[in-house]
C-alpha cells in the first residue's frame, strides 16, 4: 500500500517532533523549512543550553484564551514521554530545580538527534522553502512554493510565531491559516521585558524625569504585584533587572503574558515592586529605624548602603515616601518589547477551531497545527517546548493515521 504523504510547514521543536512521529507511524514525511537547516531556534533557547521540558507544572503553566485546550495533547505525550523519547536519542538531561538540561549543556545537540532521527526515518528535509499557500484542490491538498507545487494526504502547520530574532520567524503561518478560513487571535510577543513609565503620583517625588535612566542595569531581588484595572491579580518573585525602559527578568517574563494582553485591550496595567519581599511595613520601619539609630551620622541615602544597589537608591531617595516606595513602587505598563526580543508569542490560530486531541482542523479534515502557531504559550521554564512535543507528537501521529 502506498504510504500516505504528510508535508509538515516549518522545521523547529514541533515539525521536527511531528515529522518523526508521522513517519513512525508509517507516513511519507516532508518538512518543509523556511531557514537554511531546521531547528535554529531550538539551539537559541535557554541562552543556547535548551531548558527541554519541567518535572513541575503550576497552574499557570499553560495561557492563551482557552489555556484547558493544552490539556489532550499533553496527556498524550507527557513529560516522561518526552525525558524517553530524548534519552533514546542519546540526550542525558540534567535536572537543574524541575528544570531539564541536556547533560551537554548545548541546545544543539537537541536539533541533531532531532534531524539525525528524522534523517534515519527517511523524512525528507527541504531547506531554504518558503510556502505562500496551502490549499485543497481535487481532493488532495496542495503547498504552494516559488516556482513549485507539492501534493499531500495532510498537512502540518508547525511554522511557529514572529517572536524571536531567528531568521523566518515572520508570522506566514498565521496568513496561511487566514486564507484557509481560520481565526487567528492577534499575535502579541510575550516572555519578554515590560516597558513602562513611573506614575505621575509616584508618592510626591522630588524629581522630575524618568528615574529608568538612574536604575538602568541594576539586577535586585524584588517581588512584582500585577494589578489590572486596579486590582491584584498575581504575584512573582525573584531577581529583576531594571532597564531604561523599565524591568525585565524571570518575574516580569512570567507576567508578561497578562500584562501585554491586557494593555492590549486598552486596560490599566500596572505593577507594584517590593524591593525587600519578605519585610512586613512594620518590619521595614523597625529594619530603617535600627539602620538610622545604629549610624545617626548617616543621611538617607548613606543608612540604604548595603542594603540596596547603588543606583536603585539613587532612585528610591527621590521618594517623599521612602518605606512606601521600597514596598510598592509603582510602574505603569506601556507595552512589552518588540517581536524580535520577546521569547514566544501569546496569542495565535483560534482552538475554538481546532481538536484538542488530534490537533486537527475542525474547518479542513486533514489540516493540522502544532506548536507556537496555535494560540498557546507557556510560562518560562521548558513549558514551550514542551507544548511544542507534545502538539507536535499528537499532530504527527493523527496525521499519519490512513483515512477511514
Amino acid at each position: 500500500m502506498e504510504k500516505k504523504r504528510v508535508f509538515i510547514v516549518g522545521g523547529g521543536a514541533a515539525g521536527l517532533m511531528a515529522a518523526i512521529m508521522a513517519s513512525r507511524a508509517g507516513a511519507a514525511v516532508t518538512v518543509l523549512e523556511h531557514n537554511d537547516r531546521p531547528g535554529r531556534k531550538i539551539c537559541a533557547t535557554g541562552n543556547g543550553k535548551c531548558n527541554l521540558t519541567n518535572l513541575e507544572r503550576p497552574s499557570d503553566a499553560y495561557r492563551g484564551t482557552n489555556p484547558g485546550f493544552a490539556e489532550k495533547a499533553l496527556e498524550q505525550f507527557p513529560v516522561e514521554k518526552t525525558i524517553e523519547f530524548f534519552s533514546e536519542l542519546g540526550i542525558y538531561t540534567v535536572n537543574k530545580n524541575g528544570y531539564l538540561y541536556p547533560r551537554s549543556g548545548q541546545a544543539a545537540s537537541v536539533t541533531e538527534v532531532l534531524c539525525m532521527e528524522a534523517a534515519s526515518l527517511k523524512v525528507k528535509q527541504k531547506t531554504n522553502v518558503h510556502v505562500t499557500q496551502v490549499f485543497w484542490e481535487q481532493g488532495i491538498w496542495k503547498l504552494r512554493i516559488d516556482g513549485w507545487i507539492y501534493e499531500a494526504d495532510a498537512v502540518i502547520l508547525a511554522n511557529g510565531s514572529c517572536a524571536s530574532n531567528i531568521p523566518g520567524s515572520d508570522g506566514s503561518g498565521y496568513e496561511i491559516a487566514k486564507a484557509l478560513g481560520h481565526r487567528v487571535i492577534p499575535p502579541l510577543p510575550v516572555l519578554t521585558g515590560l516597558k513602562c513609565q513611573a506614575l505621575n503620583d509616584f508618592q510626591g517625588q522630588k524629581k522630575k524625569g524618568n528615574p529608568f535612566q538612574l536604575w538602568a542595569g541594576v539586577r535586585t531581588e524584588g517581588e512584582l504585584t500585577l494589578l489590572i484595572e486596579g486590582k491584584p491579580m498575581r504575584k512573582q518573585r525573584g531577581e529583576l533587572q531594571l532597564t531604561e525602559y523599565g524591568i525585565s527578568g524571570i518575574p516580569v517574563f512570567q507576567l508578561s503574558s497578562y500584562a501585554v494582553r491586557a494593555v492590549s485591550i486598552g486596560k490599566d496595567v500596572q505593577i507594584r515592586i517590593d524591593f525587600l519581599p519578605g519585610f512586613s511595613k512594620e518590619e521595614l520601619h523597625g529594619c530603617l529605624e535600627d539602620r538610622k539609630k545604629a549610624c545617626p551620622y548617616k543621611n538617607t541615602r548613606q543608612m540604604l548602603t548595603g542594603l540596596f544597589p547603588d543606583k536603585l537608591i539613587n532612585v528610591l531617595c527621590q521618594a517623599a515616601d521612602l518605606e512606601n516606595a521600597i514596598r510598592e513602587f509603582p510602574l505603569k505598563v506601556i507595552s512589552g518589547l518588540d517581536f524580535k526580543q520577546a521569547q514566544v508569542c501569546s496569542g495565535g490560530v483560534d482552538t475554538d477551531e481546532i481538536y484538542p486531541d488530534t490537533m486537527e482542523s475542525r474547518l479542513h479534515p486533514g489540516l493540522y497545527f502544532a506548536g507556537e502557531l496555535v494560540d498557546i504559550d507557556g510560562a518560562c521554564g521548558g513549558y514551550n517546548l514542551q507544548w511544542a512535543w507534545s502538539s507536535g507528537a499528537a499532530a504527527g501521529f493523527h496525521a499519519a493515521k490512513e483515512k477511514k
